[in-house]
């Protein structure tokens, strides 16, 4: 088959081959969940089945490692697709795994729950590997209108309505916003394909064309909003705290990877060739989205809406490196996400599992923490001392592989705004772990100890946070191969 110019397009399917497995478990999932008092399967089942899907899945995936190729002009399949490709599916897995028990108290319509999940996960991917303005923006809908449904799916929570009348308002502005600076672009390069709208700004004159410089602006806010950057990250507070934990999780590690990836594939391939205009704007995001973030952090009482400020800071440490983007400075970006991802999961995993003991999530409810349940309480504060960049954990080692190529890319300056932000960041951390060491258990003062699936899920990312942490060369290698599949073409 042809396109219109007469070129010959790739509809090997086998391409999609790991999204199209993650698709017909989500189908499977459904008719499970309909039919399951006919088929006389429990709930149980449909957790089973989703990560037998994400595992088929991410298995295929792995064929995938050196290949580049694409899918109809549409879909990029190369290291960078990949990579995403296994730390989505490798954290969806976890999600599911670590939160079931959760699900099933505290979830309505478990069935569409997991379903959702894993139809958000095949559009994060698709974000990641998308080589056409249209089909990434697809992608996008795809993984927000799967999050909108999802962050409903509270039971008894009138926080989880609010919540997603919030998201879906804004979202919808900022997804409008988005589409009408895409629509600029293309009108301005003729073209919807990444590589020949790069060809076009490359081939202009150098100066900056009015319509351009909206579509960029438009651009920026529309993926700020996804990301969380101030001062589109209004937002998130409320969401995270009035959507199911499980829920929030995911979108504090697939979300923002996922609009990361998109940023690489857009601001590195089609948009590079007009650096000079759009660094500024990255520039100040960086520096707001880090100051904001962790001042406003410092004064929070819900863990959720403190992790929800910790994550907006986060946004900020990887914008420094869009500022700077060079394929080194990518590199050191994806080695970043891959640390926040693991080190994000086991807090959010370990706060789901207190959640399930006492029902609460104020930072002052874990007092005593470390007498009723020392495991967890340990696997907190690994997770937040990481989150923090404390030394011989996997956040020190991807910070420190952050800021040194932004240092490398003559953004010092961005760098020393960085190093303060993460130390005021220490503070509100250690204020968490206070409470957990330093005072007596409230009520109850038994001990008490986690479900299995639980010591699967927090001891499995304990161990990667720590041995990541001393020995991070596996990951810098998946991230460096990865960042040279990113700027092949450029």
């Amino acid at each position: 088959m042809t396109d219109v110019l007469g070129n010959a397009l790739n509809l090997d399917f086998a391409l999609l081959a790991p999204e199209i497995i993650i698709g017909l478990t989500a189908l499977a999932i459904m008719f499970l969940d309909l039919f399951k008092q006919e088929l006389k399967v429990g709930d149980r089942a449909l957790p089973l089945l989703s990560v037998l899907g994400l595992l088929a899945a991410g298995a295929v995936s792995l064929f995938f490692v050196n290949q580049v190729d694409d899918f109809s002009r549409l879909i990029q399949v190369d290291n960078f697709t990949t990579f995403f490709r296994i730390l989505f599916i490798g954290t969806t897995i976890l999600v599911i795994v670590g939160s079931h028990e959760y699900v099933e108290k505290h979830v309505n319509h478990i069935g569409e729950f997991y379903a959702l999940l894993l139809l958000s996960t095949v559009g994060a991917i698709y974000m990641a590997a998308a080589r056409d303005l249209l089909t990434a923006y697809l992608a996008i809908e795809v993984l927000s209108f799967s999050l909108y449904v999802a962050v409903s799916l509270a039971k008894n929570d009138p926080r989880s309505g609010e919540a997603v009348l919030k998201y879906v308002l804004l979202g919808g502005v900022a997804s409008a916003m988005l589409l009408y600076g895409l629509s600029l672009v293309y009108g301005v390069a003729g073209s919807t394909q990444y590589t020949e709208i790069a060809t076009a700004l490359a081939a202009s004159d150098g100066s900056m064309d009015m319509a351009l410089a909206l579509g960029l602006v438009l651009i920026i806010g529309g993926l700020g909003f996804k990301a969380s950057a101030v001062p589109f990250h209004m937002w998130t507070p409320d969401v995270y705290e009035g959507a199911p934990i499980p829920v929030t999780a995911y979108l504090s590690a697939t979300s923002k990877a996922a609009t990361f990836a998109l940023i690489l594939r857009w601001f590195a391939g089609p948009l590079y060739p007009v650096a000079d205009e759009w660094r500024w704007a990255m520039a100040t995001l960086a520096v707001a989205t880090m100051v904001v973030g962790n001042l406003i952090a410092l004064q929070q009482s819900n863990l959720k809406r403190l992790l929800a400020y910790s994550s907006i800071a986060q946004v900020g440490y990887m914008l420094m490196a869009i500022t700077g983007l060079s394929s080194d400075t990518a590199s050191a970006l994806l080695v970043h996400l891959g640390g926040y991802l693991l080190t994000n999961l086991v807090v959010f995993i370990g706060v789901i599992h207190f959640y399930n003991r006492t029902g609460k999530e104020g930072i002052a409810d874990l007092k005593g923490l470390a007498e009723t349940n020392p495991y967890l309480a340990l696997v907190l504060t690994a997770g937040l001392f990481s989150l923090a960049g404390m030394p011989l954990l996997v956040g020190f080692f991807t910070k420190f592989i952050l800021f040194q190529a932004v240092v490398e890319a003559d953004y010092l300056w961005l760098v020393v705004i960085g190093v303060i932000a993460s130390t005021i960041s220490l503070y509100y951390y250690l204020v968490v772990i206070k409470q957990m060491y330093l005072y007596e258990p409230e009520g109850d003062t038994s001990r008490w100890r986690i479900s299995p699936t639980g010591y699967l899920t927090t001891g499995s990312l304990l161990g990667a946070v720590v041995v990541l942490g001393i020995w991070g060369t596996p990951l810098f290698r998946a991230s460096h191969e990865a960042a040279l599949a990113l700027f092949a073409g450029v």
